[in-house]
């Protein structure tokens, strides 16, 4: 598959993604219905890597490579269904959409990693504004202590604490290399994120008790076979080939997409302020990311190189 191709489906498998989180976590309670996506996803992968020849490979560095995917596949999926339970579908895609200036910012803290200039911090201060805007209620929940800690205070604690598990995982996947297929990359880590799924449901108490939801059942299989099999398999494919700021420039369009298909699909009601707000937080991602001149050469040279 060419880079391009694989692009075009993980931005459309990330604008779908919110919402079928949304409609699998009325099925089923978060952690079953994650647990239960990745543990199908796994099961598939399995059967697609039987199907190609490819076993798994075992060795030490294929392994640090499958943790390294861990935060992103169990936390910040995990998260995200608890987040969901209490923020519309589309605000987790415009959280998310804060992933590449998160990404960037803990990149300072790597050697040889990402080096900031006068655009880098403005956007990152631009997205701030933008989070502010869209959920000024919600953040101002964080702080209220106790009983205003409810509702959308304790969605914002989850959704936050995702998109930094998902950039954290990104980069550290790139940094082990172990040069493993995207599909073997993908069906290590879910496979290797079961037992924490399980180990998350006995702590919360969480168990298969199914609403009698079938659209959720639906969803659930939906984000098995596109969310998490061919989602991650385009999105580790291009996380090997590409830089992890420019896989990031998915975000700039799948937090609109995830905003029109919530209200559409599921009469999520969007005010001016949000959509004032995810304006905002999408002109930061671009003025972070294509405000590099180099980010621009890299991305122009892929798309014409693997298209």
């Amino acid at each position: 598959m060419n880079t391009l191709a694989a692009y075009l489906i993980v931005i459309a498998v990330w604008a779908t993604t919110p919402l079928g989180i949304k409609w699998s976590g009325e099925a089923l309670p978060a952690f079953a219905a994650a647990g239960g996506r990745m543990a199908l996803a796994a099961l598939l992968g399995v059967l697609w890597l039987m199907v190609r020849g490819q076993g798994l490979p075992l060795h030490r560095r294929a392994l640090s490579s499958y943790g390294a995917a861990l935060p992103g596949i169990f936390g910040a999926m995990g998260c995200s269904y608890m987040a969901a339970r209490d923020l519309p579908s589309g605000l987790l895609s415009v959280v998310f959409g804060m992933a590449p200036l998160i990404s960037g910012v803990m990149l300072l803290a790597v050697r040889g990693g990402a080096r900031f200039n006068g655009w880098h911090w403005m956007a990152c201060l631009l997205g701030l504004v933008g989070l502010g805007l869209v959920l000024g209620a919600s953040l101002a929940a964080l702080f209220g202590g106790g009983a205003a800690l409810e509702g959308r205070g304790r969605g914002m604690l989850w959704i936050l604490a995702a998109v930094s598990l998902f950039a954290l995982s990104g980069i550290v996947v790139q940094r082990v290399g172990a040069g493993l297929a995207p599909m073997q990359q993908t069906v290590g880590g879910l496979i290797g994120s079961l037992p924490l799924y399980g180990l998350a449901m006995l702590i919360t108490g969480q168990g298969l008790q199914w609403s009698g939801d079938l659209r959720g059942l639906g969803a659930i299989v939906y984000l098995a076979v596109f969310g998490s099999l061919v989602g991650f398999y385009c999105y580790f494919l291009v996380l090997s080939r590409l830089p992890a700021a420019t896989v990031a420039l998915v975000t700039l369009i799948t937090p609109v997409l995830a905003l029109s298909l919530g209200a559409w699909l599921n009469d999520e009601q969007l005010g001016p302020r949000v959509l004032a707000g995810a304006a905002v937080i999408v002109a930061a991602l671009g003025l972070y990311l294509f405000g590099d001149r180099r980010v621009r050469r890299q991305v122009v040279s892929a798309t014409v190189g693997d298209g």
